[in-house]
């Protein structure tokens, strides 16, 4: 009978808590009800916000150097948050933990999220942001090999996985929006920023774009893909100068990785560029972030500005006499959220006044950004777990999938007589401005516990070799003071591995652009010294860039591109090098004779007759390739230990009617002696169109392993869409005649089969 009683009592006290929390639900206002609809509880809460509420929301504070909270001693209080903060809150905050341990990060990030969440009026949660382009640039996070060094993996599945776990590591230190990844393509290795980007070209680029978005975003932090748009392409190779091409070269060339981040990966946020397009600054170009990106596209997310861009149409590109009326521009045009800190967004009150926006501008902007953070689930869940960063800081399973990504990246431009891979060196002589030091390249966090080449490559040698080091010289001066040693070494030794190149803030990165791509210093001379001994001399290049190498790349026996490859990237090079790993990178972009033919990319259209260039015509003898596409080494080319045959390339129908795919196999077989990957590539040729064509342009691609002697058998199905192009409209459209298809180890090479299409 007691027993019966105790279970009655339990049961009324869980009747009376289950009234109790509908009546809680009851006193709660709608925006505060996660069982509405998004919308509903966005337009119950704009309705609430009064216009300062507002305009902070589409602002953020600047947790760093001569930011709005620091005290002198580059700290900050909670009492600082508050005061900043206020009754009105703020929408975002920039980078606040980035130098933080991964403890004191997500400790941080929660009390500043509960001020944000309890003490503001109505309790909207911040969203706190970083930059994540290979990995959260967090002190001590996993580093793994830049955009560039992760596009020559050509691995769709491995940049998946790579991102879920930036996205996990990034979640786990309260971080909710990453700045990247970048878009923009790489298609004038002049550029200082051409590391962060994936190839030149838009095909391989969206494909690796939305994997990571997809695998960040799964993990309830957003994306913002930058920079919409064309930035990294002005005259020169020039950063943020006006994009001066035409709207058909823009969608045909620089909008598809932006276009594939929304209509596939669904993206939740993106960052205007600094540059104009044909005089319309991006951050004020509405066509641009309101008529293309979402009445067309269809994005729900919200947009911010590259951090300063308001100040800086406003300083730079002149758009308004005030940053007040330039604000109001950026605002107007969709440009939703100001960066990095306080500045222009907070006074728009006044531009209202003035009749240069209205209200409901600004609440359209504010409805962007409050959606997104209903669609996170912020408001119902705006803490982390302060027990997961720790765990999740270079996680040794994180480690080894950085290990796996640098393997991929490294790429073998030649090897003379296979000296390739290193074997019976008994003594090898390393040296090299580059061969001691871990570059991890731009936006890469601190703390980062590294791999360099030569620790790499004592690491794998261990005591099969006796190693011996010596810089050499330096990177960027001009002393050859080195050089006496390094030759001394280089006579002693049975090989030279000489680690060159370049470095983020030295010889590129933000802002640093180039007008000569030859190494600097006095590298060059330095390989020319080393190769007279007559020692085997591998060159190993540790750049962000392509190099002009056509004074010394005949001295060297082998040249290996190791594009800044992350925290592991010392052991895979060594790997590499030893044999143990089999190089199967490929070039996501080509790479240039000279800084004179910049810019070279596959994807061009054609001359309107022959053509010379004086150094290459051979005393006016040679014409160029009708393309004129005179590459070092072409798009998609990379060497490996082993070598493939291409045969039997077969379509199951050569006429192609609307709507049907294009369906194709292609034998590859390995005919060497050494497992293997590798990259299938397929390129497409409208063999005749009214409106001019690129020759050849990337299609599809397919990273297999192939044991050696064994023959894999690789199906392709391609879209009927993949015939089109764009019309006299912009619009796409499928013209009747004859296709070359083209699958192959690289642009240049492989087998060929032609088709015929129905038009539309």
């Amino acid at each position: 009978m007691i027993k019966m009683k105790k279970i009655f009592a339990l049961c009324l006290l869980g009747s009376m808590s289950l009234a109790n929390y509908a009546k809680d639900w009851e006193k709660q206002l709608p925006y505060q009800n996660p069982k509405l609809s998004v919308e509903e509880r966005v337009e119950d809460l704009i309705g609430r916000m009064t216009l300062e509420e507002k305009l902070y929301q589409m602002s953020a504070i600047y947790f760093g150097k001569n930011a709005e909270i620091f005290d002198a001693t580059g700290e900050y209080s909670m009492d600082e948050v508050r005061k900043q903060f206020g009754t009105h809150g703020v929408g975002h905050l920039s980078c606040p933990t980035t130098d933080m341990s991964a403890r004191q990060a997500v400790r941080t990030g929660n009390k500043i999220q509960r001020i944000a969440v309890e003490e503001t009026r109505l309790g909207i949660p911040v969203i706190i942001d970083a930059e994540a382009i290979h990995g959260l640039r967090a002190t001590g996070a996993t580093s793994y090999p830049q955009s560039i060094a992760l596009s020559c993996t050509w691995n769709t599945e491995l940049m998946g996985r790579i991102a879920d776990a930036i996205g996990q590591e990034t979640y786990s230190r309260g971080i909710h929006q990453v700045l990247s990844p970048t878009l923009d393509l790489a298609r004038d290795p002049r550029h200082g920023r051409l590391d962060e980007c994936y190839g030149e070209d838009p095909y391989l680029a969206s494909r690796m774009g939305v994997e990571f978005i997809k695998g960040v975003q799964k993990n309830r932090v957003i994306c913002s893909p930058k920079h919409f748009l064309a930035n990294f392409v002005g005259d020169g190779g020039r950063d943020s100068g006006n994009a001066g091409m035409s709207e058909r070269e823009l969608r045909e060339i620089h909008m598809p990785p932006f276009e594939a981040a929304v209509r596939e990966a669904h993206v939740k946020s993106l960052m205007a560029a600094y540059n104009s397009l044909d005089g319309i600054p991006c951050s004020a170009n509405r066509w641009l972030l309101t008529d293309v990106l979402r009445k067309e596209w269809g994005f729900d997310g919200y947009v911010v500005s590259d951090w300063s861009a308001v100040n800086h149409a406003h300083g730079a590109l002149h758009i308004a006499p005030t940053k007040a009326e330039a604000a109001a521009l950026c605002a107007k045009a969709g440009m939703d959220v100001e960066l990095p800190r306080l500045n222009t967004y907070v006074k728009l009150g006044e531009m209202i006044r003035q009749g240069k926006i209205s209200e409901e501008d600004i609440n359209e902007n504010v409805r962007h950004i409050l959606r997104v953070k209903f669609e996170m689930g912020l408001f119902e869940h705006p803490y982390v777990d302060e027990a997961l960063a720790e765990k999740l800081c270079d996680a040794p399973h994180f480690r080894s999938l950085a290990r796996e990504a640098a393997r991929q990246s490294i790429v073998l431009l030649k090897n003379e007589k296979n000296l390739l891979p290193l074997k019976g060196a008994r003594k090898i002589a390393v040296m090299g401005p580059n061969a001691d030091v871990v570059q991890l390249g731009g936006y890469s966090a601190k703390g980062v516990s590294g791999v360099s080449p030569l620790q790499g490559i004592r690491n794998i040698w261990g005591n099969r070799a006796e190693i011996t080091f010596t810089k050499g010289c330096g990177m960027t001066d001009n002393s050859k003071d080195g050089f006496e040693q390094a030759i001394k070494n280089a006579r002693e030794a049975d090989a030279c591995i000489l680690v060159m190149g370049g470095a983020n803030w030295h010889t590129g990165g933000e802002t640093r652009d180039r007008n000569n791509l030859d190494l600097m210093g006095v590298q060059e001379e330095f390989i020319e010294e080393i190769a007279k001994t007559g020692k085997p001399i591998v060159v190993v290049l540790v750049e962000g860039r392509p190099v002009t190498m056509t004074r010394w790349m005949d001295k060297a026996d082998a040249i290996v591109m190791m594009f800044y490859a992350g925290e592991e990237g010392g052991n895979a090079l060594a790997e590499v090098l030893a044999g143990e790993v089999n190089p199967s990178g490929k070039l996501s972009l080509t790479w240039p004779r000279n800084t004179g033919d910049l810019p070279m990319c596959l994807l061009h259209r054609p001359y309107g007759r022959e053509g010379r260039i004086v150094e290459y015509d051979n005393n006016g003898k040679d014409f160029l390739p009708k393309d004129r596409y005179v590459s070092l080494y072409p798009f998609g080319y990379g060497l490996s230990y082993t070598t493939y045959t291409y045969t039997n390339l077969k379509l199951e129908k050569t006429a192609i009617k609307e709507g049907e795919d294009i369906r194709f196999t292609v034998d590859v077989t390995n005919t060497g002696q050494m497992d293997g990957d590798e990259i299938v590539q397929v390129y497409l040729t409208d063999l005749y169109c009214r409106i001019t064509q690129s020759e050849k342009r990337l299609k599809a691609f397919r990273r297999v392993h192939i044991p050696a002697g064994e023959t894999c058998t690789v199906s392709f199905t391609l879209p009927y869409s993949s015939l089109s192009f764009l019309n006299e409209y912009l619009k796409p459209e499928v013209e009747a005649g004859e296709f070359e298809l083209r699958v192959a180890p690289n642009c240049m090479e492989g087998l060929t089969v032609r088709l015929t299409a129905e038009g539309k």
